[in-house]
């Protein structure tokens, strides 16, 4: 199995994609936060000393997503066409799932883009409540859907 992002003399390497078609990229991924209750009631009150959390997080997934190429370190500055974002409020955890969608039109898909996104939105919701709970956890920031591409679809079992 040869390696994507090694040359011939195991130098890494971004993979080139200058032959590869355009075409309609679009993917999907989610990830959880678990906050404890007085941390939730904070954000569902909208009385967190750092401001609007949810709000914030949502700003912050969408800049996340559109600096992953800067983050990982082979991944291609992408054209994004369209950044979507949800937060749905879990009472009985309690905490946040956040979900982002990334689109493009391009010659390499979104998966980090959504994962990225993901991912530097819930660490701000972290960083907004840590001085209420320090005890919060990250988990499950996975790709739930991919359409397009070499690859072909991918859509995550029970979803």
């Amino acid at each position: 199995m040869n390696l994507t992002h090694l040359d011939e003399q195991n130098k890494p390497k971004m993979v080139d994609v200058s032959e590869k078609e355009n075409t309609a990229r679009t993917a999907t991924a989610s990830g959880l936060i678990e906050v404890g209750q007085d941390a939730f009631d904070a954000v569902i009150a909208n009385s967190a000393k750092k401001g609007p959390v949810l709000q914030t997080a949502v700003i912050a997934a969408i800049q996340g997503t559109k600096q992953t190429s800067t983050l990982i370190p082979m991944c291609h500055p992408l054209m994004l066409t369209s950044v979507k974002t949800d937060i749905e409020e879990l009472p009985a955890l309690p905490g946040f799932k956040l979900t982002v969608t990334a689109k493009l039109i391009g010659q390499t898909g979104v998966e980090m883009e959504a994962l990225t996104g993901v991912s530097v939105g819930l660490l701000t919701i972290y960083d907004m409540l840590k001085a209420i709970d320090k005890g919060m956890v990250i988990r499950n920031v996975q790709l739930e859907h991919k359409r397009g591409g070499k690859s072909g679809d991918f859509s995550r079992e029970g979803n």
